[in-house]
This record gives structure tokens, sequence and C-alpha cells, in this order.
């Protein structure tokens, strides 16, 4: 078969098909027009998932009309930059650049613009299936006002196979809805308002102040329980800064959803920042939890590349280290100042499951009924401990708990669990979680300072493998010795243990191998060479840590409280679970009705 040039409507559709894949992509193109041309509110609406009906309305700085003809004609723009007369795409401060928005959406929908600047008239022109009508005069919103107002209907007419493959309205309903949402984050100073088949979907006035704003920008968005378990980020080096707010460890998702990153108030998915948050929160979180956050790159045009995918939605750095290094360091810095702060929610699921599960019981008897034994055996809460619970009562100074935050410990129960008196409530530790965050935090300090203690054993362990973890353990012999834990090979289906860390304790040698091979195992060689050790530092600490089931004394017990206050991320275990949980007096009453 001959070769033969394609007709322009079909090179027009083919290449409309890259930029405009699905409804939600051409309104995220039209609002960062809006946004382009200087908006500071941008109204959104959409009917049947935008397969009918996609309206963007702006009162940005509007077009003229030979302009309004330019913008639908293919690679016309007027945001990308000449520099000794050629076009700098090195140095872009837009959303837009690549002017193939309009005419992309022009070739597969009918489309209408109508626009006025400040001084001009207002035009309007229409594209069908890629054919211009006009432009020409018309009416335009108010006297004196100035802006664009986009319309797209009947989107994808031209390209009937792509209807067959547009998802239900609800799913094109949702990925609108996000595409909003992450451009709204990115510019708290200007209104955004989003209709869906006539109902508000988003209702979001602009903010004065940019940070406290953004903060209040992403509560709207995220929640209102993102936005009072965040932490502030704020950070720069060497001319690239990084701001936002990331989520308190606990306050942790099933999956990624609630991580928005943006470049230059451009949002991006990035394989590099993810890996980066990742990295940052490798010592706080199961493999299986996510945080939630919202962070922003700000750097110079120069040192990122966005001409990578039509889609605009991936970056290139100059410098990828730098800001995988930055990322990291600030998230981390900025969990650290946390403290031992645990999130709010932690508090409010207690409560929520509490009332869930109360019964209607009525004092000691209830225990005894329960249990089938006479109600004279069983002992109060605070009392010795009797058949029922197992508690032990302290006695502190009173004044003593109003000057710390955690309080003083006035029982254990069940050998687990320590009941610690604030000046406003009370507070229930578990004592293994928590301890096992002390010793991982002593560790990693240890580390940093050039290693952890050893103690040789007085007769060396010999601990059974199969030989594919003997050859992943003797890989990493020298990371472990850092770690206060030489093991060297014995055969090929054994390793020999001749010295534990310092701080250790009773230890179960056996155990702690088999889990440091699955560790070892799992993290592969995703992680840089400190956050591997950090990493294997979580199994360690696990197994040094005060286990569920060791009785207390009030001493070791306050000693608990008093260094989880001065220890960072002591809120939560290694794994992301919290180690306490606060409970307002406020609280306590309203579960008794007091309140």
């Amino acid at each position: 078969m001959a070769i033969r040039r394609l007709s322009e409507g079909t090179v027009n559709r083919i290449a409309a098909g890259e930029v405009v894949e699905r409804p939600a992509a051409a309104v995220k193109e039209l609002v960062e027009n809006a946004l382009d041309a200087g908006a500071t509110r941008i109204e959104v609406a959409a009917s049947n998932g935008g397969a009918d009906l996609i309206l963007v309305e702006d009162n940005g700085s509007g077009m003229e009309a030979g302009d309004l003809v330019l913008a639908i004609e293919r690679h016309a723009t007027s945001k990308l930059p000449a520099r000794n007369g050629e076009d700098d795409l090195s140095h872009i401060e837009t959303l837009g650049f690549r002017g193939e928005a309009l005419p992309s959406i022009g070739a597969v929908s009918r489309l209408a613009i109508l626009s006025r600047t400040a001084s001009g008239e207002a035009r309007e022109i229409r594209v069908e299936g890629g054919k211009l009508t006009g432009p020409r005069p018309t009416g335009f919103r108010g006297s004196g006002q100035h802006g664009t107002r986009v319309e797209v209907r009947e989107l994808f007419y031209a390209t009937p196979a792509r209807l067959k493959f547009l998802k239900s309205s609800r799913s094109e309903d949702l990925a609108t809805t996000d595409i909003v949402k992450r451009l709204a984050m990115a510019r708290p100073d200007v209104a955004f308002h989003l209709t869906l088949d006539g109902r508000k979907a988003l209702d979001l006035p602009a903010e004065a102040d940019l940070f406290e704003g953004r903060l209040k920008r992403l509560g709207q968005i995220m929640g209102r329980e993102f936005q009072d378990n965040a932490v502030k980020v704020d950070a720069n080096r060497e001319g690239v800064r990084l701001s936002g707010y990331a989520g308190l460890p606990t306050y942790n998702r099933a999956n990624a959803q609630m991580q928005f990153l943006f470049v230059n108030g451009r949002p991006v998915r990035d394989k590099l920042l993810i890996g980066a948050v990742r990295g940052a929160y490798a010592d706080f979180l199961a493999r299986d939890r996510h945080p939630a956050l919202a962070l922003f790159v700000d750097c110079d045009p120069a040192f990122v590349d966005v001409n990578v995918h039509p889609a605009k939605t991936e970056v290139r750095f100059q410098d990828a280290g730098l800001v995988r290094g930055l990322i990291v360091g600030a998230l981390k810095y900025a969990l650290n100042e946390a403290g031992h702060r645990a999130s709010t929610t932690v508090a409010g699921a207690a409560l929520s499951a509490l009332q869930r599960q109360s019964p209607n019981f009525s004092g000691v008897g209830y225990a005894a009924r329960a249990r089938n034994w006479p109600a004279s055996n069983v002992a109060p809460l605070f009392g010795e401990s009797g058949p029922t619970l197992s508690a032990r009562v302290e006695e502190a100074p009173a004044d003593y708990v109003a000057e710390s935050p955690l309080g003083i410990a006035r029982a254990q129960l069940h050998e687990t669990y320590v009941v610690a008196q604030t000046a406003d409530g009370i507070v229930i530790v578990d004592q293994h979680a928590a301890h096992e965050r002390l010793v991982y935090e002593r560790m990693k300090k240890a580390l940093s300072n050039g290693g952890v203690a050893r103690q040789p054993l007085l007769i060396p362990e010999v601990v059974d493998l199969d030989p594919s973890e003997v050859t992943r353990l003797s890989s990493r012999m020298d990371e472990l010795a850092e770690l206060g834990l030489v093991v060297e090979a014995f055969g090929p289906d054994a390793v020999m243990v001749r010295e534990v860390p310092a701080m250790l304790g009773k230890l179960d040698v056996k155990g702690l191998i088999r889990d440091l091979a699955d560790e070892i195992a799992e993290s592969g060689n995703a992680l840089s060479l400190k956050e591997r050790l950090e990493e294997v530092s979580g199994t360690l600490a696990c197994h040094m840590s005060v286990r569920a089931g060791r009785r207390l004394n009030a001493e070791e017990m306050n000693a608990l409280l008093r260094e989880m206050e001065a220890t960072p991320h002591s809120g939560q275990c290694n794994h992301g679970r919290p180690t306490y949980v606060e409970l307002k007096l406020s609280d306590i009453e309203k579960l008794f009705g007091r309140r």
C-alpha cells in the first residue's frame, strides 16, 4: 500500500486523543488556561459526566478577536517565551505552553468560546469537528466585566469510538472533581466552584493569606481531620523550596489517594516524589499504610522539565537527588518537631468503639454476671489485682500531673497498658508499642553517632536457615554490625551470632535472626543504606522492647511516660499504630451522659 498523507481533520483527531482522553482531561486544560489568564474566580459545570456539556467560565484577562482565532490553531500559544529568536522550552512559567488543548477539544466536540478583554468588545467563535465559524460580536455577562467562557458540548461526537470507552457518569464526575480539587489546592487565592448535573459539588472561596490560607483550603478538600493532624513543612536547599503540610504518622490511610504533590503550582504524579515520601515515612508506617500530605516544590523553571508528556503530569529534575533529599529531610524534620504528638483521630476512634460496644450495665455486678462469678469476688478497677482485672495502683503528687503532658502513672492494667492521669483527662499507653519506639529512636541516635555498642555472647548461638536466607544475611553483615549484631555464615544453611546490641535484655536470638532474614528479603535494594539500616533497626527494636505481660513498677511506668515526652515520634510505634490514647474529661463525661 502506498504511503499517503492523512487529512488535517484526521491528524487533529488522532492528536486530540493524547491530550483529551476523557472529559476530566478537557476540564484540566480549560481550568489551567483560566489560571494562566490571571483568573481569581473559576466556575466549572458538567453534565452526564462531561460527555454532554463542560462549561468553564473565568474572570481572567480575556482574548481579542484575533487571539480567539489563533487559540484554536494547533501549537499556537501566548505562553511560551521566546529568547534570541527561539522558543524557550527550558523556562516555562505557565501551566500550559504546548498550544494543543483548545484545538484538540475543538477537533472532537462542539466548542464555543466567548471572551472579552477589559477594554474590548465581547466576541464568540464556534468550532464543530474542527471547523471554525466566527468571530462574531456577542453578549458577555454584565457591562465592564471581562474573562472567558468555554462551552464544550457533545464531547467525542466526532470520534464515536472514543465514546464507547468512557466510564460511567459517576466515574467521570469523580475524575473531574479530583482534577478541580488538585488545581484548587495549588491556588488557594483563587475561588473555585464546581457544579455537576445541577448539583453543587465544590464551593471554595478565595483565601487571603497564602500559607494559612493554604491549610484552610487543604482542610476544605482533604477534610478537617487532616487540617487538625497535619504538621507544617517548609525548607529550602540550593534554590529549591519545599512547603506544605504532612499528616502525622498515626493519621494514615490504606492507599496513597491522600497524597498530593505539586511542582511550581502544577499537580504532578511523579515516581521520584512519591518514592521520597515513602522513604521519609519508612520508619513510621507499615508497608501497607500510607501518609496523607500535600507538598509543594517551587524552583527555577530551568531546573525542571515539564515537557515530558502531553498531559503535563510528569516532570524531570536536573538534580533528582537534591529534590529527594530535600523532601526526605524536610518531612523527617517536620515530624520530629511534632514530638510525641499522636493524631486526634486516635481518641475519636477509641470513643466511637466504646460507644458502639458499651452494653447496658450497672457497676461491678455486671462484670460478675458476665463471668458467672459472685459479685463479692470482683475487685474494683482501681484497687488491688482481683480475678477479673489486673490493675496496679500507684500514688504520686497531684501537682505533678499538670506539669507533664502525658500525666502521672496511676495503674497498670493486664500487665500491658499504663493508665496515667493528666490535668484534664487520662492517657492509656500500650507499653510494648511505646517502648519499641523509644528503643528504635535510641538505636537511630546511636547509629548516627557511629554505631550501636555490642556485647559478646558467652556462647555463640547457631541459627538454622534456608541457604538463600544465609546468603541474604551474609551480604548485610557489615550493616548488621553497625546495629550491634555480629553474624557470620556457619555452613551453607546456618548462621552464627557472636555479638548482640549492648542495650539488649533477654533476647530470642533465633526469632530475631529469622525476622531479620524476612525483613531483608522484603526490603530489597530500593532504599538508601541509612534507610535500610533504620528499617532493620525496627525489627531489632521490636525484639528489645518491654513486652506485653511484664509488670512495671511506678518508677518504670513514669520513666516510660517521661521518655515518651522527650522522644520524637513516640506517639506511634514503628508501624504507624498509636502508642497511646488520650481522652479528655469532656469526652469521658459524654460517654456517661454528663454532657
